[in-house]
């Protein structure tokens, strides 16, 4: 039941910080992107000028209310601290931060827990310690993570799901409305992404294009 549950939050799983909304108010960006279908949203608050303390405790706290108000699952990234704070949905790790299992141990049995990955072996550890989904990728090149790891396009996906059929896959990296369509059919349960949405001049309209693409291939 929880399997089904975590693969349909995936199809559409927006990841923002206050650094990616440019010149836009980024509250008024994730309340769009929530009209426009998404149906997850991780808060991603790293990188230069990345609110932090009070300010950024107060700006998860309205994104939060905005997911419960639009019955939208709210992930926070690496920071287990805030998660725990504020009762999210779930946490999501990657590679280096703080290890999945310690993780997983702390938020305990009942929050999501998503790991990034970038190979088959990082898949198996993930899913040994409990993941509840993987991030895959970069599927593309991306520039809103500096330090990405190398593209692996969607051959891996497609490697992924086959061998590990039973754990929700979530694609990321350089993802646009042109290459929905081949990620999904490669296997994936849906795509993440940023700028698709985030640096969009209509984020509900882009948002909406993505959405109503993923549904039809995954109906």
């Amino acid at each position: 039941m929880r399997n089904m549950e975590v693969k349909k939050a995936l199809g559409l799983y927006f990841v923002m910080g206050t650094p990616n909304s440019g010149s836009q108010d980024p509250l008024a960006i994730v309340e769009a992107a929530l009209r426009g279908g998404i149906t997850c949203f991780q808060l991603r608050e790293k990188g230069s000028n990345a609110l932090e303390g009070d300010a950024l405790l107060g700006f998860a706290k309205k994104c939060q209310a905005l997911c419960r108000l639009y019955r939208v699952p709210f992930i926070i990234n690496d920071d287990v601290d805030l998660a725990l704070a504020i009762n999210a949905d779930g946490v999501h790790v990657g590679q280096d931060d703080e290890q999945a299992d310690s993780v997983r141990q702390r938020i305990g049995p009942d929050k999501w827990l998503g790991v990034s990955t970038h190979n088959a072996q990082e898949v198996q550890l993930a899913q040994s310690i409990g993941a509840d989904y993987v991030g895959l990728g970069p599927i593309y090149p991306t520039s809103t993570k500096l330090d990405a790891s190398a593209v692996v396009g969607t051959t891996l996906v497609k490697e992924i799901h086959t061998a590990f059929p039973d754990m929700p896959i979530v694609a990321i990296g350089g993802i646009t409305l042109a290459t929905t369509g081949s990620i999904i059919q490669a296997g994936a349960d849906g795509v993440a992404v940023v700028s698709a949405i985030a640096s969009a001049k209509d984020p509900q309209y882009a948002a909406s294009d993505l959405s109503k693409t993923i549904h039809s291939l995954l109906e």
